[in-house]
Protein backbone atom coordinates (compact mmCIF):
# COMPACT_ATOMS: atom_id res chain seq x y z
CA UNK A 1 0.00 0.00 0.00
CA UNK A 2 1.47 3.59 -0.69
CA UNK A 3 0.79 6.89 0.35
CA UNK A 4 -0.05 9.09 -2.48
CA UNK A 5 -1.30 8.10 -6.03
CA UNK A 6 -1.14 10.12 -8.99
CA UNK A 7 -3.31 9.60 -12.11
CA UNK A 8 -0.94 8.85 -15.16
CA UNK A 9 -0.08 11.86 -17.01
CA UNK A 10 -1.51 10.22 -20.90
CA UNK A 11 -5.31 10.89 -18.93
CA UNK A 12 -5.53 14.87 -20.09
CA UNK A 13 -9.02 14.53 -19.31
CA UNK A 14 -11.38 16.55 -17.21
CA UNK A 15 -12.06 14.98 -13.69
CA UNK A 16 -7.95 14.44 -13.52
CA UNK A 17 -6.81 14.86 -9.85
CA UNK A 18 -3.20 14.82 -8.30
CA UNK A 19 -2.47 14.42 -5.11
CA UNK A 20 0.35 16.37 -3.07
CA UNK A 21 2.86 14.17 -1.77
CA UNK A 22 3.72 16.13 0.56
CA UNK A 23 1.05 15.77 3.32
CA UNK A 24 -0.27 12.54 3.23
CA UNK A 25 2.69 10.86 5.22
CA UNK A 26 1.93 13.38 8.25
CA UNK A 27 -0.55 13.46 10.95
CA UNK A 28 -3.07 16.48 10.59
CA UNK A 29 -5.52 17.54 12.82
CA UNK A 30 -8.88 17.61 12.10
CA UNK A 31 -11.88 19.25 13.77
CA UNK A 32 -15.23 18.21 13.45
CA UNK A 33 -17.82 20.62 12.42
CA UNK A 34 -21.22 18.73 11.59
CA UNK A 35 -22.77 15.39 11.75
CA UNK A 36 -25.72 13.94 9.33
CA UNK A 37 -27.68 10.78 10.12
CA UNK A 38 -27.91 8.67 6.75
CA UNK A 39 -29.50 5.16 8.20
CA UNK A 40 -30.27 4.26 11.94
CA UNK A 41 -26.66 2.84 11.91
CA UNK A 42 -24.89 4.78 9.88
CA UNK A 43 -23.96 8.60 10.43
CA UNK A 44 -21.58 11.09 8.18
CA UNK A 45 -19.12 12.96 10.44
CA UNK A 46 -17.76 16.13 8.49
CA UNK A 47 -14.38 17.71 9.10
CA UNK A 48 -12.00 20.97 9.04
CA UNK A 49 -8.98 20.00 7.74
CA UNK A 50 -7.39 23.05 6.48
CA UNK A 51 -3.79 21.53 5.21
CA UNK A 52 -5.38 18.71 3.52
CA UNK A 53 -3.94 18.19 -0.13
CA UNK A 54 -6.79 16.34 -1.67
CA UNK A 55 -7.85 12.92 -2.49
CA UNK A 56 -9.14 10.84 -5.05
CA UNK A 57 -12.75 8.98 -5.11
CA UNK A 58 -11.87 5.73 -3.87
CA UNK A 59 -8.86 6.83 -1.70
CA UNK A 60 -9.10 6.37 2.40
CA UNK A 61 -7.57 7.80 5.51
CA UNK A 62 -5.78 6.55 8.66
CA UNK A 63 -7.64 7.91 11.84
CA UNK A 64 -6.11 8.27 15.09
CA UNK A 65 -7.95 8.93 18.58
CA UNK A 66 -5.89 9.40 21.77
CA UNK A 67 -7.73 8.98 24.89
CA UNK A 68 -6.87 11.49 28.24
CA UNK A 69 -4.34 8.37 29.87
CA UNK A 70 -2.72 8.33 26.71
CA UNK A 71 -4.47 5.06 25.29
CA UNK A 72 -4.26 5.36 20.97
CA UNK A 73 -6.59 3.86 18.63
CA UNK A 74 -6.16 3.84 14.87
CA UNK A 75 -8.86 2.89 12.07
CA UNK A 76 -8.63 3.00 8.51
CA UNK A 77 -11.92 4.59 6.84
CA UNK A 78 -12.55 5.40 3.17
CA UNK A 79 -13.14 8.91 2.55
CA UNK A 80 -17.26 9.74 1.24
CA UNK A 81 -16.37 13.26 0.10
CA UNK A 82 -15.85 14.44 -3.00
CA UNK A 83 -12.26 16.06 -3.53
CA UNK A 84 -13.35 19.49 -4.79
CA UNK A 85 -14.67 19.96 -1.24
CA UNK A 86 -11.55 22.17 -0.25
CA UNK A 87 -10.41 21.85 3.33
CA UNK A 88 -12.94 19.54 4.64
CA UNK A 89 -13.42 15.42 4.39
CA UNK A 90 -16.61 13.31 5.19
CA UNK A 91 -16.46 10.43 6.78
CA UNK A 92 -19.31 7.72 6.84
CA UNK A 93 -19.25 5.38 9.90
CA UNK A 94 -21.08 2.30 10.96
CA UNK A 95 -21.90 2.14 14.71
CA UNK A 96 -20.13 -1.25 14.94
CA UNK A 97 -21.21 -3.51 18.17
CA UNK A 98 -18.75 -3.21 20.61
CA UNK A 99 -16.86 -1.07 18.42
CA UNK A 100 -14.26 1.68 20.83
CA UNK A 101 -13.56 3.94 17.45
CA UNK A 102 -17.23 3.68 16.21
CA UNK A 103 -18.81 3.64 19.81
CA UNK A 104 -17.24 6.93 20.66
CA UNK A 105 -17.99 8.88 17.52
CA UNK A 106 -21.55 7.64 17.66
CA UNK A 107 -21.60 7.83 20.88
CA UNK A 108 -19.73 10.79 22.13
CA UNK A 109 -18.48 13.23 19.59
CA UNK A 110 -19.54 16.60 19.24
CA UNK A 111 -18.59 19.67 16.86
CA UNK A 112 -15.59 21.09 18.01
CA UNK A 113 -13.64 17.56 18.91
CA UNK A 114 -10.72 17.32 17.29
CA UNK A 115 -9.06 14.02 15.83
CA UNK A 116 -5.64 13.11 13.77
CA UNK A 117 -6.10 11.76 10.26
CA UNK A 118 -2.77 11.16 7.82
CA UNK A 119 -3.26 10.49 4.39
CA UNK A 120 -5.00 10.07 1.37
CA UNK A 121 -3.43 6.45 0.63
CA UNK A 122 -3.65 3.76 -1.02
CA UNK A 123 -4.04 4.43 -5.08
CA UNK A 124 -4.69 1.00 -6.28
CA UNK A 125 -8.70 1.64 -5.29
CA UNK A 126 -8.93 5.45 -6.82
CA UNK A 127 -11.10 6.28 -9.60
CA UNK A 128 -9.74 9.78 -11.35
CA UNK A 129 -12.37 10.27 -13.20
CA UNK A 130 -10.60 9.51 -16.51
CA UNK A 131 -12.46 5.90 -17.78
CA UNK A 132 -16.53 4.38 -17.02
CA UNK A 133 -16.85 3.31 -14.04
CA UNK A 134 -19.35 0.67 -12.67
CA UNK A 135 -19.51 0.43 -9.25
CA UNK A 136 -21.10 -2.10 -6.92
CA UNK A 137 -21.49 -1.64 -2.78
CA UNK A 138 -22.80 -3.02 -0.16
CA UNK A 139 -23.71 -1.43 3.08
CA UNK A 140 -20.97 0.80 4.22
CA UNK A 141 -19.08 -0.35 1.43
CA UNK A 142 -20.71 2.36 -0.80
CA UNK A 143 -18.91 4.88 0.91
CA UNK A 144 -15.72 5.08 -1.56
CA UNK A 145 -18.22 4.79 -3.96
CA UNK A 146 -20.25 7.62 -3.26
CA UNK A 147 -17.26 9.51 -3.54
CA UNK A 148 -16.93 8.95 -6.93
CA UNK A 149 -20.41 9.64 -7.50
CA UNK A 150 -20.13 13.03 -6.04
CA UNK A 151 -16.91 13.43 -8.06
CA UNK A 152 -18.89 12.60 -11.56
CA UNK A 153 -21.22 15.35 -10.59
CA UNK A 154 -19.80 17.84 -9.43
CA UNK A 155 -17.15 18.17 -12.15
CA UNK A 156 -19.98 16.87 -14.76
CA UNK A 157 -18.01 14.53 -16.35
CA UNK A 158 -19.08 12.97 -19.81
CA UNK A 159 -17.47 9.30 -18.99
CA UNK A 160 -20.16 6.68 -17.84
CA UNK A 161 -21.04 5.85 -14.59
CA UNK A 162 -23.48 3.45 -12.89
CA UNK A 163 -24.01 2.58 -9.61
CA UNK A 164 -25.83 -0.85 -8.20
CA UNK A 165 -26.18 -0.82 -3.94
CA UNK A 166 -27.01 -3.25 -2.12
CA UNK A 167 -28.69 -2.67 1.71
CA UNK A 168 -31.09 -4.57 3.58
CA UNK A 169 -34.10 -2.37 3.29
CA UNK A 170 -34.94 1.31 2.15
CA UNK A 171 -34.09 2.42 5.48
CA UNK A 172 -30.63 0.73 5.49
CA UNK A 173 -30.02 2.28 2.44
CA UNK A 174 -27.20 5.51 2.97
CA UNK A 175 -26.83 8.43 1.23
CA UNK A 176 -30.12 7.29 0.10
CA UNK A 177 -31.43 10.81 -0.78
CA UNK A 178 -28.95 11.47 -2.98
CA UNK A 179 -29.27 9.19 -5.57
CA UNK A 180 -29.88 9.69 -8.95
CA UNK A 181 -30.26 8.12 -12.44
CA UNK A 182 -27.09 6.62 -12.36
CA UNK A 183 -28.11 4.33 -9.74
CA UNK A 184 -29.82 0.83 -9.07
CA UNK A 185 -30.65 0.02 -5.34
CA UNK A 186 -30.93 -3.81 -4.43
CA UNK A 187 -32.91 -4.63 -1.31
CA UNK A 188 -32.04 -8.34 0.63
CA UNK A 189 -35.04 -7.93 2.95
CA UNK A 190 -37.59 -5.96 2.06
CA UNK A 191 -38.14 -3.27 -0.18
CA UNK A 192 -41.17 -0.98 -1.48
CA UNK A 193 -44.27 -2.73 -2.80
CA UNK A 194 -43.78 -4.23 -6.38
CA UNK A 195 -40.01 -4.02 -5.87
CA UNK A 196 -38.53 -7.65 -5.82
CA UNK A 197 -36.12 -8.91 -2.94
CA UNK A 198 -32.91 -10.52 -3.51
CA UNK A 199 -29.18 -10.22 -3.52
CA UNK A 200 -27.22 -8.42 -6.50
CA UNK A 201 -27.52 -11.35 -9.03
CA UNK A 202 -26.43 -11.95 -12.84
CA UNK A 203 -29.76 -10.23 -13.83
CA UNK A 204 -28.52 -6.73 -12.61
CA UNK A 205 -25.03 -7.34 -14.09
CA UNK A 206 -25.31 -8.61 -17.10
CA UNK A 207 -27.17 -5.57 -18.46
CA UNK A 208 -24.89 -3.41 -17.77
CA UNK A 209 -22.11 -5.57 -19.10
CA UNK A 210 -24.36 -6.30 -22.65
CA UNK A 211 -24.42 -2.26 -22.81
CA UNK A 212 -21.28 -1.14 -21.36
CA UNK A 213 -19.75 2.17 -23.51
CA UNK A 214 -16.37 1.88 -25.77
CA UNK A 215 -13.52 0.75 -24.41
CA UNK A 216 -15.80 -0.79 -21.62
CA UNK A 217 -16.20 -0.48 -17.18
CA UNK A 218 -13.42 0.03 -15.13
CA UNK A 219 -15.13 -1.88 -12.05
CA UNK A 220 -14.93 -1.26 -8.47
CA UNK A 221 -16.32 -3.51 -6.20
CA UNK A 222 -16.65 -2.96 -2.04
CA UNK A 223 -18.16 -4.61 0.67
CA UNK A 224 -17.40 -7.79 2.83
CA UNK A 225 -15.67 -10.78 1.69
CA UNK A 226 -18.50 -12.74 0.89
CA UNK A 227 -19.95 -9.91 -0.56
CA UNK A 228 -17.06 -9.22 -2.88
CA UNK A 229 -16.16 -12.35 -3.67
CA UNK A 230 -20.11 -13.09 -5.42
CA UNK A 231 -19.93 -9.44 -6.60
CA UNK A 232 -16.47 -10.16 -8.55
CA UNK A 233 -17.77 -13.83 -9.75
CA UNK A 234 -20.94 -12.17 -11.30
CA UNK A 235 -18.48 -9.68 -13.17
CA UNK A 236 -16.29 -12.42 -14.36
CA UNK A 237 -19.45 -14.34 -15.51
CA UNK A 238 -21.08 -11.15 -17.58
CA UNK A 239 -17.77 -10.81 -19.55
CA UNK A 240 -16.08 -8.28 -17.69
CA UNK A 241 -11.98 -8.39 -17.50
CA UNK A 242 -10.62 -10.00 -14.22
CA UNK A 243 -7.66 -7.01 -14.44
CA UNK A 244 -10.45 -4.54 -14.73
CA UNK A 245 -11.91 -5.64 -11.33
CA UNK A 246 -10.91 -3.38 -8.29
CA UNK A 247 -11.92 -5.11 -5.27
CA UNK A 248 -11.71 -3.13 -1.74
CA UNK A 249 -13.14 -5.34 0.86
CA UNK A 250 -13.59 -5.65 4.80
CA UNK A 251 -14.50 -8.32 7.64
Amino acid sequence: MTDTFTPATRFAVPGRIAVGEGTAGRWQTATLTGIRRETPRAATFRFAVPAWAGHLPGQHLMLRLTAADGYVAQRHYSIASAPDDSGHIELTLDHVEGGEVSGWFHNEARPGDRIEVRGPLSGFFAWPGDRAALLIGAGSGVVPLMSMVRHHRARGLSVALRLLVSARGPGDLIYAREYGAETTPVFTRSAPPGVPVGRIAAAHVAPLLDAAPPGGWEAYVCGSNAFAEHASRLLVAAGQPVDRIRIERFG
